[in-house]
């Protein structure tokens, strides 16, 4: 039953936010924030996150059960009940809230609780069965928990932390479209417009460079801005280039086999990038 509970929170989704979220404060605080902080941080962030996505299961439960990739999940199966999902999804959305509110400070929490009613609202209900564009706008809510881990350092918003939501925004179509991909019919049973399910192959594989592009300049721009060094740039433009290696390549093979590799290099990607700006800071500023 506890596995189950935790699989409504989408674990592995949110340990990759956690990964983008850590290193945004290390750069805010221009070194390592207090130990409390983070851990409260984290921890809020992972329950607004794991809330919104256990009502984005309650909410698809129905086309769950038609995917394959999904038809596994507790919703589907039974072992737990659609109340208690969404029961469950608001006790930890408003402990989150409260958590980040009481222990950090109000913007944070009004971010982290914005982030996840976008994801509900905008994304789940509304754009996901109704645009080709939804994982594009939907990206947003993704991108959040950089700006609440900058918040809850800075208490405000500068242009270093949009420039880091910026880059999410920007990676998430490339990252999500390379999977659809291989899911295509999936979201076609199940009426969903994800653009490699309503698209051709080379029309998806043009937008990902697209996206590609504008992501890799945002991260080059982002250097000066968040007065980050060497470190960071070097790992900006070398892991950058690889990205748009791969998004050229499946441009050319239209391969359903390399935009999974695509898909594995964007979470490596995001990860070292994110992990760089944590060392920049650390080896330059303490």
């Amino acid at each position: 039953m506890v596995r189950a509970y935790v699989a409504l929170m989408k674990p592995r989704i949110i340990e990759l936010l956690l990964t983008t979220t850590l290193p945004s404060m290390v750069v805010a605080e221009r070194g390592l924030p207090s130990l409390s902080r983070v851990l409260v941080t984290l921890a809020g962030g992972t329950l607004s996150a794991g809330g919104a996505n256990a009502v984005n299961m309650w909410f698809d439960r129905d086309i769950d059960a038609v995917m394959k990739r999904t038809k596994s999940r507790p919703l589907v199966t039974g072992e737990v009940t659609p109340a208690a999902a969404l029961a469950f999804a608001i006790g930890i959305e408003f402990l989150s809230f409260m958590m980040l509110w009481r222990f950090v400070n109000l913007l944070s929490a009004v971010l982290a609780l914005a982030a996840a009613l976008f994801y509900i609202f905008v994304y789940t209900m509304w754009l996901k069965r109704s645009s080709s564009q939804n994982i594009v706008i939907g990206g947003a809510a993704g991108a959040a928990p950089v700006l609440v881990g900058w918040a809850a350092v800075q208490n405000d918003i500068t242009l270093a932390g949009v420039l880091m939501f910026l880059v999410i925004f920007l990676w998430t179509p490339p990252h999500f479209w390379a999977l659809a991909f291989r899911y295509r019919d999936d979201y076609s049973a199940a009426g969903v417009p994800m653009l490699p399910s309503v698209a051709t192959f080379k029309r998806t594989a043009r937008e990902i460079i697209v996206y590609t592009i504008a992501m890799v300049a945002v991260t080059l721009v982002l250097g000066p801005v968040a007065h980050l060094g060497a470190v960071y740039e070097v790992a900006a433009a070398s892991l950058g280039a690889g990205f748009l290696y791969y998004a050229f390549k499946l441009r050319v093979t239209q391969s359903p086999k390399l935009a999974m590799r695509v898909f594995s290099y964007s979470i490596t990607y995001l990860t070292l990038l994110f992990l760089a700006m944590g060392v920049d800071v650390l080896v330059h500023h303490l």
